[in-house]
């Protein structure tokens, strides 16, 4: 009897060290890779930072200042200008607009590629709202509607929701018919049916649309804050560019670079990995 638990500890004992060190090894495996990853992008910054360095002492011109001066502008509009609230007035917008041309491209590009009628019906009038230039949506806005904040949110879900839509559209046409009709015969309910077998198989154009959009959505956002809005980034750089402040200019790109590399870092890469591995959130 004292044999046979003695062997049974020892086999225990044995268990967990191999799952401990199986455990250490991955975690070491991670490590690494999370080290390699830093590395290389650690690498690539300083090139860039020692480029850019190396060719403003070599053109020695004010019209391209070195990237101390940019760092130092950077803090000081961090600390003393207007910076920190004219960002956050303008992710307000970003978010807004984002969120509204998502949900609507979304819907009505689910629309068109499940019903063909609908589709040959709205495919002319798709095209034509994709090949009109954002100026003069923006303009017209301000026009008709007047100098408003609804009126730049309109003109930015504008632009975007065509672009949103085409890509939802050929994301609904080829979702796999097969599963829609497994899920029929199991008598799955049309919710279940919908965010359990259908919506998963857009998830990867939802990313792609959402990563296209939010680029989009940043530049159309600052031209609208620059041509009839009193705040946001898009009114601070025109101000700068009235003062040729070019390490100022450069100093709110840098801001926006960081926040789309965040955005990217902590949202992006996150959903693109649980949607690699096949993960539908269930």
């Amino acid at each position: 009897m004292s044999f046979f638990l003695f062997k049974n500890l020892a086999e225990s004992q044995s268990n967990v060290e191999t799952h401990l060190v199986r455990r250490g090894t991955s975690i070491m495996g991670m490590s690494k890779d999370l080290f390699s990853f830093l590395l290389t992008k650690l690498s690539i910054i300083t090139f860039f930072a020692l480029s850019w360095q190396g060719a403003s002492w070599l053109l020695d011109s004010s019209d391209f200042p070195s990237l101390i001066a940019v760092i130092h502008s950077f803090q000081f509009h961090l600390n003393e200008g207007d910076m920190v609230t004219n960002i956050l007035i303008t992710l307000r917008r970003v978010l807004l607009s984002f969120t509204i041309a998502m949900l609507l491209g979304g819907i009505i590009g689910i629309l068109m590629g499940v019903n063909a009628w609908l589709n040959k019906f709205t495919d002319f009038l798709l095209i034509i709202l994709l090949n009109i230039p954002a100026l003069v949506t923006i303009l017209l806005c301000y026009i008709w509607i007047g100098l408003v904040e609804a009126a730049a949110i309109a003109a930015v879900v504008i632009n975007k929701v065509p672009t949103v839509v085409v890509m939802i559209r050929e994301g609904a046409r080829t979702v796999d018919k097969d599963l829609l009709a497994v899920a029929k015969v199991y008598q799955l309910s049309p919710r279940a049916t919908f965010f359990k077998v259908f919506l998963p198989q857009l998830y990867p154009y939802i990313i792609a649309s959402a990563r296209s959009g939010l680029s989009l959505i940043w530049k159309i956002v600052l031209v609208v804050e620059l041509l009839g809005r009193s705040d946001g980034v898009g009114f601070a750089l025109n101000t700068l560019f009235q003062f040729f402040d070019i390490a100022g200019i450069l100093a709110y790109t840098l801001a926006f670079v960081l926040i789309v590399l965040l955005i990217e870092i902590l949202f992006f890469k996150p959903f693109d990995k649980l949607v690699a591995r096949g993960n539908h959130f269930d």
